[in-house]
């Protein structure tokens, strides 16, 4: 049996474009002892998955703190192979902490580099499958996301997600939330309730929504990774902009309008769904510029 290790710290988003990447290894490594090392807040939901013996928190010690890289390294040693899915400068530099192990990535010297010069310019899940394929795994699978279940909740039979915040450094990420307004009552008028899914500090973007349209239903703050999972599979549809909780809504299979501005590219990072299709991507340079019927006339 080998020692695997896998690395993927990043945001939302990445984790879950990750999921066919970690489905991939663990069939590969069936019979080895798999580990993730990722951030914090995505420990709780990978340690559910199927795909992991242990799940290892990264605190990112800073350089100058020597008691905190010691102890990480610790931590790092051991592994037989390891799948550096992050291939940053900072997960590069524990190639070194772990002794240089077999290692596929993009660290210097490492043994099973991703060595295609237009990686950069693939979206993450080609990118992914490519870095695997040269470190000799080339079977690729729809991921089972079927181990993600979350807590019930009382909503009507017919519901319409709706992700309005994204992260407070990017408002160039938001549309605005006066338009998220705007389309919930269009929604309403379809017989489908508003949802509004986000984080506590996004309450007032509902409260906004919820004032033009009485009938949306306010969930912010109160959903676990988890949670979103199973909101999207009885959704009818879900609008959001490039914000991590469409990734989980995407990938499960909820049908979905990702709003995307100039601040980021969906060839790289845009949400995909079930066997990595396509969700539907609407984009504009200034996401002021998009009119509510453009992306009322693209709601499946």
């Amino acid at each position: 049996m080998q020692r695997i290790l896998v690395i993927r710290l990043g945001a939302l988003g990445d984790v879950v474009l990750s999921f066919p990447a970690f489905a991939a290894i663990s069939a590969h490594h069936a019979g080895d002892e798999v580990t993730l090392l990722t951030a914090g807040p995505y420990a709780r939901l990978t340690k559910s998955a199927p795909w992991f013996d242990r799940v290892m928190v990264d605190r990112r010690p800073a350089w100058w703190n020597l008691a905190g890289l010691w102890r990480l390294a610790r931590r790092l040693r051991g592994f037989d192979l390891v799948y550096d899915l992050q291939t940053s400068t900072r997960s590069s530099r524990y190639f070194w902490l772990a002794g240089r192990p077999r290692w596929s990535g993009i660290a210097a010297g490492c043994a099973l580099p991703h060595a295609n010069p237009r990686r950069d310019a693939m979206h993450t899940l080609e990118r992914q499958q490519d870095q695997l394929r040269m470190a000799g795994i080339t079977r690729f699978a729809p991921a089972d996301l079927s181990w993600i279940r979350g807590a019930s909740f009382d909503l009507p039979a017919r519901y319409a997600l709706l992700v309005p915040g994204a992260a407070p450094r990017r408002p160039a990420k938001r549309w605005p939330v006066e338009r998220f307004a705007e389309l919930a009552v269009v929604l309403a008028a379809r017989g489908l309730s508003p949802v509004v899914l986000g984080s506590t500090s996004e309450a007032g973007l509902a409260q906004t929504i919820r004032a033009a349209c009485p009938a949306t239903i306010d969930l912010t703050g109160q959903t676990a990774l988890a949670d979103l999972a199973g909101l999207a599979r009885g959704a009818a549809l879900a609008v959001g902009n490039d914000t991590g909780p469409m990734h989980m809504l995407a990938a499960v299979g909820c049908p979905s309008v990702v709003l995307f501005s100039a601040a980021s590219d969906p060839a790289l990072t845009a949400p995909r769904g079930p066997g990595g299709s396509w969700p539907m991507v609407l984009r504009s340079a200034d996401l002021a510029d998009l009119p509510v019927a453009r992306v009322a006339a693209a709601l499946p």
